[in-house]
């Protein structure tokens, strides 16, 4: 069963939606971007979210001792590195905390997919390239350019419920991951999750 991630939570408003429909993973932004949230409004958001659902930190060159701070606190269970991190930062992360740790590679071509193994992540997570941007284009990239890996994936970039079918029956990641796909006016709309969310879970239903 392909999970799912609904990313970049603000409000209050984006918990209850979750909590109703229960993705197997939501994402508080921590670096910059229009979703960011702070170390207080994430903890504020965490301690609402249901238990069932896992909280996913999203970074981009972060300091270590931060991340480490989060997740002894209980405000993350995931972290997630989206920027120049390098093994050498991933071995020394996982040498401080328990909690699994994705690696987002920013997918322009082939090349850039098998240059890019970052051996010490549990997970990989496949974006779209973007000059400006580590992450949150709302694009997606030629899927074809994915080839084989060993480690479990999450696919953005521009995932949603017209997409998201055929992602997972190209693709086969471990997870998808939806921000934009799930907006409307900037903001998480429930009803856009809660379709998406059905809408992957028919699916795979219908698959077995």
């Amino acid at each position: 069963m392909t999970k799912i991630k609904i990313c970049g939570l603000t409000r209050p408003e984006d918990i209850e939606a979750v909590n109703e429909y229960l993705p197997d993973y939501i994402g508080f932004i921590f670096a910059e971007s229009k979703r960011q949230v702070d170390d207080s409004k994430a903890r504020e958001l965490k301690l609402k979210l249901d238990p069932k659902i896992s909280a996913v930190g999203v970074f981009v060159n972060e300091d270590i001792s931060r991340i480490i701070k989060l997740c002894r606190l209980g405000i993350i269970d995931l972290v997630q590195l989206h920027g120049d991190e390098d093994d050498g930062y991933i071995r020394e992360l996982k040498q401080k905390i328990p909690n699994p740790v994705i690696k987002a590679i920013r997918i322009k071509n082939r090349e850039s997919f098998r240059t890019n193994s970052c051996g010490n992540s549990d997970f990989l997570l496949f974006d779209t390239y973007h000059e400006e941007l580590y992450g949150g284009s709302g694009e997606t990239f030629d899927w074809s350019a994915v080839g084989r890996t060993k480690k479990p994936y999450f696919l953005a970039g521009g995932i949603h419920n017209d997409n998201v079918r055929q992602a997972i029956a190209q693709l086969h990641p471990y997870a998808v991951d939806i921000s934009s796909g799930v907006e409307k006016n900037g903001y998480k709309d429930s009803e856009m999750i809660r379709e998406i969310i059905t809408n992957i879970r028919e699916y795979e239903n219908g698959r077995k």
